[in-house]
Formats: structure tokens, C-alpha cells, sequence
């Protein structure tokens, strides 16, 4: 019997440049639907996020973010430019304005549920991606108000209430800094 790991769980239903461009940057998956080539700066390596993309009543919807914040741009990695490069020249004669992604937010998670049904992991929603992305970036160390533009939150405190209770406790490590700045007063003044 084969076995299936996590990352093969996505499978065909996020290959692996949507997978890659919307976990690089996290993007909401109506932010990442909505994307077009014009959005994509690949001298400058820059997405330019300026919509966000719904379906209602059977209709693709095309609009503005919901707030000012929302619309950013967000520079990205060489890695990922050239992801999107070769994904954008697979597309023959591909219109400028139409979405690089034409599909439903539904259709994506649904296929996602599919393949990580066949895997046998835990169950997981695309935004999701998201949030395990911003968890590693506080891993490694990115400050709150970098994550916080490149979110394109409104406000720190949304950052701060969401992932705070990732950022490791640094209350030893302070304790330690002004013990030792304490030492060294004390020494100065024996001297």
C-alpha cells in the first residue's frame, strides 16, 4: 500500500505554485483568486494585492479589499517570482485581466478535503495555510509589525490578539539582560 505524506495531501487540487505563492505570502484565498498577470511585478519581484474575489448567486465577483490596508504591495522571494513566471508562461495567450486561478474558493476546498481524506492527516482549511505561515515566520524570528503589513491588517493589535500566544516567552531572557546590565554598573562602580 503507498502511503501518502502531508505535502502530497494537497495533490492536484493546490499544485504546487498555488500552494507555494499563497503560503509564501499568505494571502486570503480571495485575495489569492483574484490575482491577475497585471498584479504580478516580475522585474520587481512584487504581487500587487488591489482585490479580492467572492462568488454569489453563480457570479464571479471582483472587488475592492475591504479595507485600505488590504490593498498593499508585498515583495517576494526569487524562488517564488520564478514560480510565477513558469506558471504564467504555461498560459497561452492568457489575458492580462483574467484571474490566474479561475476557480471557487468552494471547488478548492473541496478537492483540498478529498486528498487530505486519501492522506489520513488532520483535516485543515485553506486559510489555514495562512495561519501555519505566520507561525513559522514568528519562529524565525520576523517582528509583529512586518507580519502585520505584509497581512495587510488595519491594526497591530489584530496581529497581536491572532498570533500573540506564538511568540516564545522572553520574560527569562529579560530578567538575564538586566542582571547582566546590573553587573556591570556594579562593577564600574568598584573600580
Amino acid at each position: 500500500m503507498e502511503s501518502i505524506t502531508k505535502g502530497q495531501a494537497f495533490g492536484d487540487a493546490f499544485p504546487l505554485q498555488k500552494k507555494n505563492i499563497f503560503f509564501s505570502f499568505y494571502l486570503t484565498k480571495a485575495k489569492l483568486l483574484a490575482l491577475t498577470k497585471k498584479d504580478i511585478d516580475l522585474v520587481n519581484n512584487q504581487i500587487h494585492i488591489t482585490k479580492t474575489y467572492f462568488r454569489s448567486e453563480g457570479r464571479d465577483i471582483i472587488t475592492t479589499p475591504k479595507t485600505d490596508c488590504s490593498v498593499r504591495v508585498i515583495d517576494i522571494p526569487e524562488f517564488l517570482k520564478e514560480e510565477i513566471e513558469n506558471y504564467i508562461g504555461r498560459l497561452y495567450k492568457y489575458p492580462d485581466d483574467a484571474r490566474l486561478f479561475p476557480m471557487v474558493a468552494e471547488a478548492l476546498q473541496h478537492k483540498i478535503k478529498r486528498h487530505i481524506a486519501k492522506a489520513g492527516v488532520k483535516m485543515i482549511r485553506v486559510h489555514d495555510l495562512r495561519h501555519s505561515h505566520v507561525a513559522y515566520l514568528i519562529h524565525q524570528g520576523v517582528p509583529p509589525l512586518v507580519i502585520k503589513e505584509r497581512l495587510g491588517h488595519k491594526d497591530i493589535g489584530i496581529t497581536l490578539n491572532t498570533y500573540g500566544h506564538l511568540y516564545p516567552n522572553e520574560q527569562k531572557k529579560l530578567a538575564e539582560m538586566l542582571n547582566g546590565q546590573k553587573t556591570k554598573k556594579d562593577k564600574g562602580d568598584q573600580e
